[in-house]
């Protein structure tokens, strides 16, 4: 038999320990609580017909309804899709027809946009997420027989390449993420962490709420990122693990500047979404507080590295070792391994790979290959100690005069200019090497001069991967994860960077 019902074994273990807290609404849930309210919110779910294999979409901020819906999905069979409150309503429109949900629970302050949906995707029904689990308490009568490969989730791809994906994320998925988490970054049930990136993106779930909360700790719940609403919960509410972008990590130091903070109770910081620059980790390990570059993406895992402690400044510009159970190896175009210090893309494969794309058997094809490697379009080289370094995306890298050119090693030297706070490069159509550098930056002084941007990537890089035009921004334009949104970008140097 397949365990998957985790919360209610770890309500029997510490009923009345706080599992989570709800700080935009001062909430707190015990253990026992969370148990009995997901299983009163699986019973609303079953008697507005929702059953195994049923879609329950919400659209709501982090809050405590949200983590109800999972576990009481779970006892369903049911599969719930988180919706990204930042799309517009032409964007949700066919995340919905895909998903087909047998319900669309929401939040009051989406009222209207869920007013649109209807005439846009009409026939799905709409509750309030508030009002929908009023009334006495109920348990459960029958609960689903679930298996590793029973969908979880579904959790659509934030489009940044086209339509948005749904990624389907099974339950032993889900599980084994929470394996190689909890071993490879060892948690611990006396940990806490704060939940600030939403709910509708895999690092929301898995980095770190659902790991943290099957191994005993508490998760806090924010709707979304505010410094110094976050430096308040690390001194008063004793966070000790905390996963943030590193845009997030730059204003969290520009408010400490601002209000002394005791950041005794941080254990680790891990940055992902994005590189993270070396004086970014060097200023946080100066604080006392180790900060790891971490690494996933929403198909698999999306923890797939670990950072041991003490390695976060040596090892910077990497993102670590493997996990311990999921297989990696580094490919030519032809598919052939190749040998360490040499690019290839990233393929992984093992139990926290997801089972492909909702309604999309194409694109399943194109990522997961018959033996179970899933392509990640990544560019990694490896020492031989196996510290993996992310050079690019295989659809970012361009080829200037015959040679290929990897943005990512460009940025990681615009990144160690004292002065350059983000920092992007993206092709431009050249006549004669039909393709050069484009480098887009956010600098911390204004007025600073682009050419010694130029001067310092000449110093440290072969000719040919020297950015050609240099534009400075006061910020970079992100999507709707924190990540940059190179497209935009992109866009913008064919424009010759002007708006």
């Amino acid at each position: 038999m397949f365990v998957t019902d985790w919360l209610a074994r770890r309500a029997s273990y510490h009923p009345d320990r706080v599992a989570l807290v709800d700080l935009d609404r001062d909430q707190a849930l015990t253990w026992a609580a969370l148990d009995a309210r997901s299983d009163g919110a699986a019973q609303a779910l079953a008697e507005h017909g929702v059953g195994p294999g049923d879609r329950v979409a919400v659209l709501a901020c982090n809050r405590l309804e949200q983590i109800e819906l999972f576990f009481a999905c779970a006892r369903l069979g049911a599969i719930l899709v988180p919706l990204n409150w930042r799309l517009a309503v032409a964007e949700l429109g066919p995340i919905l027809r895909d998903a087909a949900p047998a319900v669309l629970l929401f939040e009051e302050e989406r009222a209207d946009a869920v007013q649109s949906l209807a005439v846009a995707v009409p026939g799905i029904p709409a509750l309030p997420l508030t009002s929908w689990l009023t009334g006495a308490p109920r348990r459960l009568a029958v609960r689903a027989e679930l298996t590793a490969d029973t969908p979880a989730m579904l959790l659509y791809t934030s489009g940044s390449t086209g339509t948005p994906k749904g990624a389907v994320i099974t339950h032993g998925n889900l599980l084994w993420n929470i394996v190689n988490t909890c071993a490879g970054w060892d948690l611990q049930a006396d940990d806490v962490t704060l939940a600030h990136t939403p709910l509708f993106h895999t690092g929301g779930w898995n980095v770190l709420t659902l790991p943290l909360l099957h191994q005993g700790g508490t998760v806090l719940l924010t709707r979304g990122f505010d410094a110094v609403a976050t430096l308040q919960a690390i001194e008063q509410r004793g966070v000790s693990v905390l996963f943030a972008v590193p845009t997030m990590l730059t204003d969290l130091l520009a408010a400490l500047r601002d209000r002394a903070t005791d950041l005794g109770s941080l254990r680790w910081v891990v940055s992902g979404g994005a590189p993270c620059p070396l004086p970014l980790i060097q200023a946080w390990c100066a604080l006392g507080v180790p900060l790891k570059q971490g690494y996933g993406l929403t198909e698999v895992g999306p923890n797939c590295f670990v950072f041991p402690d003490g390695q976060e400044v040596a090892r910077a510009g990497t993102v670590g070792l493997p996990m311990p159970h999921l297989g990696m190896r580094l490919v030519d175009e032809a598919g052939q391994m190749v040998p360490p210090d040499t690019v290839g893309e990233l393929q992984l494969r093992g139990p926290t790979v997801c089972a492909g794309y909702w309604n999309n058997p194409q694109a399943s094809a194109a990522a997961l290959s018959d033996d179970g490697w899933f392509s990640t379009g990544d560019l990694m080289r490896a020492d031989p100690q196996g510290w993996h370094q992310v050079v690019g995306r295989r659809k970012e890298m361009f080829i200037s005069g015959g040679e290929n050119v990897y943005p990512g090693e460009i940025e990681r030297v615009l990144y160690s200019i004292p002065d350059v706070i983000e920092a992007a490069v993206v092709p431009a159509a050249h006549p004669r090497w039909g393709e050069v550098g484009h480098a887009f930056v956010a600098l911390r002084t204004a007025g600073a001069d682009p050419n010694q941007i130029t001067a310092a990537c000449r110093a440290a890089l072969a000719g040919y991967k020297v950015p050609r035009h240099v534009t400075v921004l006061s910020e970079l334009p992100k999507g709707p994860t924190g990540k940059i949104a190179r497209q935009v970008l992109t866009e913008r140097a064919a424009r010759g960077g002007e708006l």
